[in-house]
């Protein structure tokens, strides 16, 4: 049974690494390269001729038309299509510029391809691609007025746990987990909820009935 492939563009300046990614990624069976673009402008002519172009991979620092003002560009014009950022910068402007922009995931370029096949299946089939860097920023991006946030299992326990006495390193105990990864749970759920304080968490998780007192 043939494994059905997914559709991807690269958008980047860089032509030995455009073509050195192209490469990597048409050695997995599910990855098919449809084009490359060497900016913004550049993508707009070769999308109109490649309308089943499912996700693109889209570099921020490009001439004439950067990844910003594309992404913009795609998400208004090919709303179906998904844009996944692919940059050397880790700094939390460049993030959030391109989460606003449409983007629905950002990778660094160190990633391993494997590391980007797995965020191009995720986006396939969740609309959208969460790691430890983007951690809930990504979501309060993309949340309009009637979207709630999403959290995992372990961030609602976590948030229960929250509305007792307990402090973060007897809440990992009990979680059987590290206190680095219960300050992981704390610190995306205040990014998904644009929330600042324990309190604060424990007040919006009783409001949304996501706390049982």
């Amino acid at each position: 049974m043939q494994t059905p492939t997914i559709s991807i563009a690269i958008v980047d300046d860089h032509t030995l690494f455009r073509s050195g990614l192209a490469s990597l990624l048409e050695e997995f069976d599910e990855i098919e390269v449809v084009f490359e673009a060497t900016n913004g402008a550049d993508l707009q002519n070769k999308i109109t001729k490649n309308e089943e172009v499912k996700i693109i991979l889209m570099d921020i620092n490009m001439p004439v038309m950067d990844g910003y003002v594309a992404t913009k560009w795609v998400k208004d014009n090919h709303p179906k299509v998904h844009v996944l950022a692919l940059s050397m910068f880790e700094d939390e402007k460049a993030i959030i510029g391109m989460l606003k922009a449409g983007a629905v995931g950002y990778m660094l370029k160190e990633s391993t391809p494997l590391d980007l096949l797995t965020a191009i299946k995720t986006i396939v089939a969740k609309g959208f691609f969460v790691n430890e860097m983007v951690s809930g920023r990504l979501l309060v991006a993309l949340k309009d007025g009637d979207t709630k946030p999403m959290f995992t299992a372990r961030e609602l326990s976590f948030l229960q746990f929250c509305s007792s006495d307990l402090t973060y390193k007897e809440i990992a105990d009990l979680m059987i987990v590290s206190p680095r990864t219960v300050d992981n749970y704390r610190e995306s759920l205040f990014a998904k909820l644009n929330i600042k304080s324990r309190t604060g968490l424990v007040v919006y998780g009783i409001k949304n009935n996501l706390i049982t007192i």
